[in-house]
Parts: structure tokens; C-alpha cells; sequence
């Protein structure tokens, strides 16, 4: 008999390390699409990866509502992230982003490649929180009401970050960041 995932929760929450293990494998696409926002190399995706599965195993006791289990986990994984950018950002900043060139409207294979590691490596220069709205927003379709409940800020609070976050990576990009 196969578990349903509110089953799962419970039955991992009573502390049963084989339900914990098949809950994350439910969980592996979710945990995969978050972490891979945020982290390029396996290393990286690895750890992040790592801590929202840690993470979920010490705070699934202090879920309320099986449920809400989806929303509590999202909330959880994407608080995770953000910790775990504002701890890498010393490193992130050591990024060098050189070669900043126009990239033609139909480019090629290596442009369009050579252009989204412009862009990450922008990306990494961003502050935390900076990062973390322009991630959810731009590359997860969140809305501003959706961010909001994921990062605990007000909705004004998610408007303005994006809104600095956009002039933060113009800046980069145009070589003054």
C-alpha cells in the first residue's frame, strides 16, 4: 500500500527515518528546482540540497498541519536558500564579470551560453535578499503575494526589494556594481 504524502508527513513526524527517506524522494523534484536556481556547480547543489533536507528533518516536528505540508516545505526551502546566500555572498563577490558585450537578438549556442554566465555571475554579486526576489520573481513565476508568504516580507517590503534588486544588476551589468 502506498502512502499518500499527508501520510508520509505524519509518519515521518513520528520519527520514522523510512518514511523521512521516502518523503524526501516525493520532494526530490521540488528540492531539485529550488536548489537549482541557486547553485551552478554539483558541489553547491549538493550542500543546499543537503541543509533543505536537514532542515526539514528538525523542524517536520513542529509542523502543525499535515495539509499544509507543500507551503510549509516551500516556505521552509526557500528561507534555506536565502540563509544559505547570505552566507556565500563573501565568496560570490570574488566572481570577476568581464566580457560584458552586446548579445545579438538571434544569437548563437555560445553566445547565449556566454550571456546567462554574464548574468550569473551578476546574479551572484547581488545582495542576498536582492537575489532571492529576483529568483523567485523572475525566474520561479511567483507573484508578489506568493513571495511575500515564502520570505515572511510584506508585499510593499517584496515590491521594493525587486525593484532595487532590478537597479542592482543594471548596475553590474553596466560595469558600475
Amino acid at each position: 500500500m502506498e502512502l499518500t504524502l499527508t501520510q508520509l508527513v505524519e509518519t515521518a513526524r513520528g520519527g520514522q527515518s523510512g518514511a523521512f527517506a521516502a518523503l524526501v524522494e516525493e520532494l526530490r523534484p521540488n528540492i531539485f528546482q529550488l536548489t537549482s536556481r541557486f547553485s551552478r556547480t554539483a558541489p553547491d547543489f549538493d550542500d543546499l540540497s543537503q541543509e533543505i533536507c536537514l532542515r526539514l528533518w528538525k523542524s517536520l516536528p513542529a509542523l502543525r498541519d499535515s495539509q499544509a505540508f507543500l507551503d510549509w516545505f516551500k516556505t521552509l526551502a526557500v528561507r534555506t536558500c536565502y540563509d544559505w546566500l547570505r552566507r556565500r555572498r563573501r565568496q560570490d563577490l570574488e566572481v570577476p564579470i568581464t566580457g560584458v558585450e552586446f548579445v545579438p537578438a538571434v544569437a548563437s549556442d555560445e553566445d547565449a551560453d556566454r550571456a546567462a554566465e554574464i548574468v550569473h555571475a551578476a546574479m551572484a554579486r547581488l545582495k542576498p535578499d536582492e537575489r532571492l526576489v529576483l529568483t523567485l520573481q523572475e525566474l520561479e513565476d511567483h507573484s508578489i503575494a506568493e513571495i511575500s508568504m515564502l520570505t515572511g516580507w510584506s508585499e510593499s517590503n517584496v515590491k521594493v526589494r525587486a525593484h532595487r534588486a532590478r537597479a542592482s544588476l543594471r548596475q553590474i551589468l553596466l560595469g558600475g556594481g
